[in-house]
């Protein structure tokens, strides 16, 4: 024992050391970059990121201030730094993305919650393997596909709505958006991605979605900023507390659902069947290097699931939200799609230019994703557009270890990109001809490591948009701030959780 106890002392002190001399080397190779000073020796500026009113907010001070490649403190002194130089992102998510790997407590995330699945996998093989795999399910050709999936479960919200108004003798009616806009996202991935039915569109209390939005819909405490704070430098305190119970219950319950409809799509074997299940199956049996086993699909299906429902929901609470708030161009969509009757796919994403810029409108102003987070797996230069400030240098060298930040809100309030009146929301912005901006938004991230489900989402959105707004017109009554949670969420100014109450009034036929 007395043995074990020094062994065990040696590879602390040698861990420690390690520790502290990747600390300083950091320290010492980043020194002339800009940034605030930490405001707290232990947390950094951790506590002013999670505490602060606005979330983003800070970002968009410091880069005012400092530059394009801004420099802070997290917990215990690790370097972070936050990016938006154009040619620094282009080759990080680009030639050098498998240089730039999730940070280990973003994986450790992912890989307790959902499994190895694609969203945890690293490493240029691997990671090809897996988009092999998942890729067909989520292309284009497959989003056309499902998009009268996408109009059945918007016309069965609708139904549901028309029978609370009947219910209730009235046409005006106040609705909480967030619940619905959850309820329809999940729904909308189980058919669409694994013919399963969630049937949450009822109204009633559902369990899955009951255990998806306790995860990570609440509002800020200590313990959630602990754990924010700390699982950059030691991923096992996902492991800890309730926090961690609830982690391993939402995997838990994720895995039961995944293994019977695993179960379901083999004994149906439908060669016919387009649904993103049908074929992922089908292209990892074509791949002739490693088939995945059952956990492998179990982990995709855990990863689609939540991909599906938690940014497409707050997507949708914003949409809503920005209509309510902008009763002319609300009118001005709805007449646009008044006679359009379901529009087809490229109908869709073709054909309705005011319906178009307020959707591309919307997910600039409210990304559902804050941060896109990268870690330096060894020590890199990086390309730069523009040299740091006080230097004629055109790369920034990147230390082993360093956590990267791309703020989303920045990069798309960029008023050298999106005009003098880049914080405004403007959907005719979008129809200028001088505009500088461009039609991938930073929101679905970029590269090998985009967001694969983008054409589903984007359809999907679409068509509850195209279904509701010919039925019904919205109004908020409410101060509504933005909330950060796993994703930016709208909720009543200071109230807790996510919230959208929408006074929603049924249009006569």
């Amino acid at each position: 024992m007395f043995y074990t106890l020094h062994l065990a002392l040696g590879f602390s002190f040698v861990y420690f050391v390690r520790f502290v001399h990747q600390r300083l080397s950091a320290a010492l190779i980043l020194r002339n970059i800009p940034g605030p000073k930490s405001s707290s020796w232990i947390w950094g500026e951790e506590q002013n990121l999670y505490y602060s009113s606005a979330p983003g907010s800070l970002y968009l001070e410091w880069h005012r201030n400092f530059g394009k490649v801004v420099k802070f403190t997290g917990a215990f002194g690790h370097q972070v730094l936050s990016i938006t130089d154009p040619r620094a992102i282009t080759f990080i998510l680009g030639e050098g993305v498998y240089q730039f790997p999730k940070p280990d407590g973003v994986r450790a995330w992912f890989g307790t919650l959902l499994g190895e699945g694609i969203l945890w996998i690293e490493g240029k093989e691997a990671h090809e393997k897996q988009r092999r795999a998942v890729g067909p399910a989520l292309s284009p050709q497959s989003a056309r596909n499902m998009t009268t999936v996408f109009y059945d479960n918007a016309t069965r919200m609708a139904t549901q709505w028309h029978r609370l108004f009947d219910a209730n003798q009235s046409d005006d009616l106040m609705i909480e958006m967030t619940n619905w806009a959850g309820r329809y996202a999940l729904d909308t991935i189980g058919r669409a991605a694994f013919s399963y039915d969630f049937d949450c569109l009822r109204g009633q209390p559902h369990a899955l979605a009951e255990t998806l939005d306790s995860l990570t819909n609440h509002e800020k405490s200590r313990t959630s900023f602990y754990m924010r704070a700390l699982f950059w430098l030691a991923p096992w305190i996902l492991h800890v507390g309730k926090k961690g119970q609830m982690i391993r219950k939402t995997r838990k319950e994720l895995g039961e659902l995944a293994t019977n409809i695993l179960k379901d799509a083999k004994l149906a074997a439908d060669p016919t069947s387009k649904t993103l299940m049908s074929l992922m199956l089908k292209a990892d049996k074509l791949d002739s290097v490693e088939q995945m086993d059952e956990e492998h699909i179990a982990a995709q299906m855990r990863t689609i699931i939540s991909a599906g429902y938690e940014p497409v929901s707050a997507a949708l609470s914003w949409i809503f939200y920005e209509l309510a708030t902008n009763p002319q161009r609300q009118q001005a969509i709805r007449e646009e799609v008044a006679n359009a009757g379901d529009p087809s796919y490229d109908e869709l994403n073709n054909n309705y230019p005011l319906l178009d810029a307020f959707f591309l409108e919307t997910l600039r102003i409210h990304p559902p994703v804050l941060e896109n987070h990268h870690q330096a797996a060894e020590t890199v230069s990086v390309p730069l557009a523009e040299p740091l400030p006080g230097t004629t240098d055109l790369h920034l060298i990147i230390p082993k270890g360093t956590i990267l930040g791309i703020p989303v809100n920045v990069i798309q309030k960029d008023p050298m990109v999106w005009g003098p009146d880049a914080d405004v929301f403007r959907p005719e912005r979008w129809s200028q001809r001088n505009f500088r901006g461009t039609r991938d938004l930073f929101a679905f991230s970029a590269g090998p490591r985009g967001c694969l489900g983008r054409n589903f989402a984007i359809t999907e959105i679409k068509a509850l948009m195209v279904t509701l707004l010919r039925s019904f017109s919205f109004s908020c009554p409410y101060d509504i701030e933005a909330f950060q949670s796993f994703v930016i969420r709208p909720r009543v100014a200071g109230q807790g959780p996510s919230s959208l109450p929408l006074l929603v009034r049924r249009l006569s036929e």
